[in-house]
């Protein structure tokens, strides 16, 4: 009778110890896809350019139409071009 105790004891344990391993597989950090793919933006590029009578042009290239827009309202405010 001793021996079927210890060996019950044995029994649970090894149960318990296979159950919580388990459990440990079912936690594992999962990544998310769409944090992944995020790319940070490129920055719009500027071709200033000054003429013989001191007036300005440019040329603006990038990825983001907005950006490039944004970029050229600020150029035109900075350098008073109409």
């Amino acid at each position: 009778m001793r021996h079927a105790r210890i060996f019950l004891i044995i029994v649970l344990t090894m149960i318990s110890v296979t159950a919580c391993a388990a459990d440990k597989e079912d936690l594992q950090v999962k990544k998310q896809p769409e944090l992944q793919q995020i790319k940070p933006k490129k920055p719009v590029k500027i071709k200033l350019r000054r003429s013989p009578k001191d007036e300005y042009t440019w040329e603006l290239s990038g990825d983001d139409a907005d950006e490039i827009v944004k970029t050229d309202r600020k150029l035109r405010k900075m350098l008073n071009v109409p």
